[in-house]
């Protein structure tokens, strides 16, 4: 006689912390294997400040220290926003190649796939912030320690839920990757101008002033600004706090809802 035994397969239940940490691993490695990009990302921000920094330093009356003190902050802010703005890229190779798809049909939870890789964002933009603020010390940039720090976890914030609103394009522009790069490179550099990181508002057109205070990036920058400055009670502080909180819970919200539905 012969007996066949029976096994029962049980379901491989997901966890959505530990799903997230797998795949912020996943995304990391490839950064720590090749730091070069890493690097290289810098010369974007350092062509600016070696280029803008003088032109601003020259117009105004003000000294140099002063000057950096204020567009400083600025750049540190379009680190996170170039960084993140291009990350869905990445993710548009990945369902070009199919790797994405085999993703989707392993035993994670699916907000996992898009949570850990905007928390991976976070770790190059604090970086390489962390680098140019250090570098123009000895140019007159002053640091406030305490507000270093919080101006970091604000900008890593913000670098989250830009990101997840990338990943978000990519996805619904996946079978057309020509309209990922159309409306990231026509948000991109309105949200970058009209929120006063290179150039003050205050002189500016008043319809480019109304523009701005919708624009949930100028309170970050304000917030940047005067988190370094040492101003920790500030308005602008919790402002910005509030601005990129309200713009990760939606990229995170939008995300999430869009990975979903995907397949």
């Amino acid at each position: 006689m012969t007996t066949t035994a029976t096994h029962n397969t049980l379901p491989v239940r997901s966890n959505a912390v530990r799903d997230s940490w797998n795949v912020l691993v996943r995304e990391l490695r490839p950064v720590v294997r090749d730091p070069f990009s890493l690097i290289f990302s810098l010369l974007q921000p350092l062509v600016f400040l070696g280029l803008f920094g003088p032109l601003l330093i020259g117009g105004s009356d003000a000294p140099a220290g002063e000057v950096l003190q204020w567009f400083v902050p600025g750049i540190l802010v379009m680190i996170a926003l170039f960084g993140t703005g291009v990350t869905g890229s990445n993710l548009l190779m990945e369902m070009q190649t199919g790797s994405h798809e085999r993703t989707l049909v392993a035993p994670i939870a699916r907000p996992a796939l898009l949570i850990g890789r905007a928390l991976k964002e976070m770790a190059p933009i604090m970086v390489q912030a962390g680098v140019i603020a250090l570098a123009t010390i000895p140019f007159g940039f002053s640091v406030n320690p305490l507000g270093m720090l919080l101006g970091l976890v604000l900008i890593a914030i913000f670098g989250m839920g830009f990101g997840a609103l990338s990943y978000t394009l990519a996805l619904v522009s996946r079978s057309r990757d020509w309209m990922f790069w159309a409306v990231q490179q026509a948000t991109i550099f309105p949200l970058m101008i009209l929120s006063g990181m290179l150039l003050p508002l205050e002189d500016g057109p008043r319809w480019m002033q109304v523009a701005a205070a919708f624009n949930p990036i100028s309170y970050v920058v304000a917030a940047e600004r005067a988190l370094f400055a040492g101003e920790l009670s500030s308005p602008d502080v919790l402002w910005g706090f509030l601005a990129a909180a309200v713009l990760a819970a939606i990229g995170l919200a939008v995300g999430i809802r869009s990975i979903k539905r995907s397949d």
